[in-house]
């Protein structure tokens, strides 16, 4: 894997490189180090060996001192706003109390009989080599990827962009993301909760993942469905869970307006539950 440091519009991996932006390039925070050692051990623990690229040799040369001292860089704590994307217009950043998984309402129905978020692989029940070769494997995923359930910040759009991109078969445009945007359902975990999950990940991209499974049940903290979709989840939702669900209306402008919609309706909730 190549590992290219700079002043990209976020991170992302991306057919065998990580493009990892730095959020005040080419300064770099140590949280930033602590992905990028992240990153490494992963890539490592599958066989895989990276290459890392920048432009300003002072900044390489602080990523190497950190990998050759990478215990000092385990423990930073997550800061509280992440401004490495910078893309939401409220917010200017990913805010870190909360993850989510968002997914096609048909999907959800299925997690919802099964009781569980299950990886890809679990999911689809067909072999690593099938998922590798579809067209929706665009960004050239490797093996290993699909055993994992992805997580993004709570705030993200990410999920419902992807939700657009595997219902229209293309990359949604402007006009698929504002008039024409329908939103998925977004399963939320509290990170400090979830983070004690026995199958978790840090592979130095996503906030975490989680290997095979998460048993809504046990971890859940809350389930956003939009409100026009109440007819076809309402009925269900396992008696376990229908204190974590909560109905939205889309009355939004694009993708960024319900995204930040959601995530107030979410830090609502939590408020609620920290005071009561």
């Amino acid at each position: 894997m190549l590992i290219k440091i700079g002043g990209f519009e976020f991170t992302a991996v991306w057919d065998g490189v990580l493009y990892k932006n730095l959020s005040n390039y080419p300064q770099i925070t140590d949280w930033e180090k602590r992905n990028i050692i992240e990153f490494v051990e992963y890539e490592a623990s599958h066989g895989r060996k990276c290459q890392i690229e920048c432009e300003h040799a002072d900044t390489l040369a602080e990523i190497h001192h950190a990998l050759q001292n990478r215990q000092a860089y385990r423990n930073v704590p997550r800061p509280e706003l992440l401004t490495e994307c910078t893309a939401c217009p409220v917010r200017k950043g990913c805010v870190t109390e909360f993850v989510c998984h968002t997914t096609s309402v048909e999907n959800a129905v299925k997690i919802l009989i099964c009781g569980s978020l299950l990886s890809a692989i679990n999911a689809r029940k067909v072999s690593v080599e099938e998922l590798m070769a579809e067209s929706r494997n665009a960004a050239k995923d490797p093996a290993d990827y699909f055993e994992y359930i992805m997580l993004a910040w709570g705030n993200c759009q990410a999920g419902d962009r992807l939700v657009m991109e595997r219902k229209l078969g293309r990359f949604p445009d402007d006009q698929d993301l504002s008039a024409d945007f329908t939103p998925g359902v977004r399963f939320y975990f509290r990170y400090e909760d979830l983070v004690k999950h026995p199958g978790r990940v840090f592979d130095g991209v996503l906030p975490m993942k989680i290997k095979d499974e998460i048993v809504l049940k046990d971890w859940l903290y809350a389930m956003v469905v939009p409100e026009a979709l109440r007819g076809t989840i309402e009925s269900l939702i396992p008696e376990e869970l229908a204190g974590r669900v909560v109905y939205v209306e889309n009355d939004c402008r694009d993708i960024w307006d319900w995204s930040e919609k959601v995530y107030r309706v979410i830090e609502k909730r939590d408020n609620y539950d920290l005071h009561n």
